[in-house]
């Protein structure tokens, strides 16, 4: 071992062992090479940089066998440069065939940026939501059904991509779907795994309409074996289901000018621009309360008269505020921004074997 040792250091101190140089240089494809051969290790990391590592090597060890075969012409520099050009080549088709592995087709990508991005959701566990639904892309056309009431059963959660889907019960309008948005999160909810149901409202396309629909088995079993996708799609669910409700708290009128919240009934707020533009008719209508009748009535059949009740004495303290307070008329659609297909609630005044609402002058009253 010290012999060998003692031999290396004589051959490293002594100078070199080619008898001469030779004085030309070798040729353009030899430095082509080599400059390549530099791009190339400057490459960086990720699946783009080992592109570009990759290739760059490939290209250089290319023109190292041209080198080797038309200057050099030696059979060994041909044969190694050919090997490592090859396993360049043979990396850069494996970085292909991995890259179109991994891409999402349009709307699922868009769907990923869009709706699972933003929450940091791995990639690899959306392609594996994006599988339980089979990289199906479905479609509606314009005033196509996706549910009927009472007859289209609950097998499915689906979601819109586009388009635009119209909600109604009995034919009244409740609320529009909108993309990115569940076509069925409340029906999903209202039902454990082993109970079956039919829907209660209608679902019509307004516009064109592409959705993705994943089967209720199927998506329970992915639900049960996958704890992140489980609270991810809770966490969606949920939320969808609370922008449906808001959507329909905004169409809750009552006659008398009250918007109620569906979160706390005993709570409301009165519309201040539709008071002020139902003041005067509001107290003309209070005049017609306390006007006394000047005319006797008009005649009628003796099986129809009725007796007028007896007024108070003018001594009497005065009625109740709730006798004295006049219905305030429905405020216009242009001030509060409603359509013509918003809903009415019936004046809780007229709800018989119950104390009314409108009672009570406050919250707090209310309340206590």
């Amino acid at each position: 071992m010290s012999a060998n040792s003692s031999t290396l250091g004589q051959h490293l101190l002594q100078g070199p062992v080619c008898t001469g140089w030779k004085q030309d240089v070798e040729g353009a494809l030899y430095h082509l090479a080599n400059c390549i051969l530099l791009l190339g290790f400057m490459g960086g990391s990720g699946v783009y940089g080992c592109f570009y590592f990759f290739g760059f090597l490939g290209t250089g060890f290319v023109c190292c066998v041209l080198w080797g075969w038309f200057n050099a012409c030696g059979l060994d520099i041909v044969i190694w440069n050919f090997l490592l050009a090859t396993a360049c080549l043979l990396q850069l088709a494996h970085l292909v065939h991995r890259l179109r592995k991994d891409t999402l087709p349009e709307e699922f990508d868009l769907l990923y940026k869009t709706l699972c991005l933003p929450l940091h959701v791995p990639l690899q566990a959306y392609k594996e939501i994006v599988r339980c639904c089979q990289e199906q892309v479905l479609t509606l056309a314009i005033e196509q059904t996706y549910a009927v009431e009472g007859e289209t059963p609950i097998n499915r959660l689906s979601l819109l991509l586009s388009g635009r889907v119209r909600v109604s019960q009995d034919g009244q309008f409740l609320h529009y779907i909108f993309p990115y948005q569940f076509m069925d999160s409340p029906e999903w909810e209202s039902l454990q795994p082993s109970e079956e149901g039919v829907f209660q409202v209608t679902l019509t396309a307004e516009t064109t309409c592409s959705y993705i629909s994943w089967p209720r088995k199927s998506l329970h079993l992915l639900l049960a074996k996958e704890r992140y996708i489980s609270r991810l799609f809770s966490a969606l669910l949920g939320y969808d289901i609370s922008e449906k409700l808001y959507a329909l708290n905004e169409k809750l009128f009552a006659k008398f000018g009250l918007c109620f919240d569906i979160r706390l009934p005993s709570l409301y707020h009165v519309l201040g621009s539709a008071a002020s533009d139902a003041g005067p008719e509001s107290e003309k209508e209070d005049e017609e309360v306390h006007e006394p009748a000047a005319s006797p009535p008009q005649a009628m059949p003796t099986s129809v008269q009725q007796t007028p009740p007896c007024s108070p004495p003018p001594a009497a303290t005065s009625p109740p505020a709730r006798l004295s307070r006049a219905r305030m008329s429905r405020p216009d659609s242009g001030v509060l921004g409603e359509d013509s297909t918003s809903l009415v609630l019936e004046d809780f005044e007229e709800v018989s074997g119950s104390e009314s609402f409108m009672d009570y002058r406050s919250d707090g009253e209310y309340m206590r």
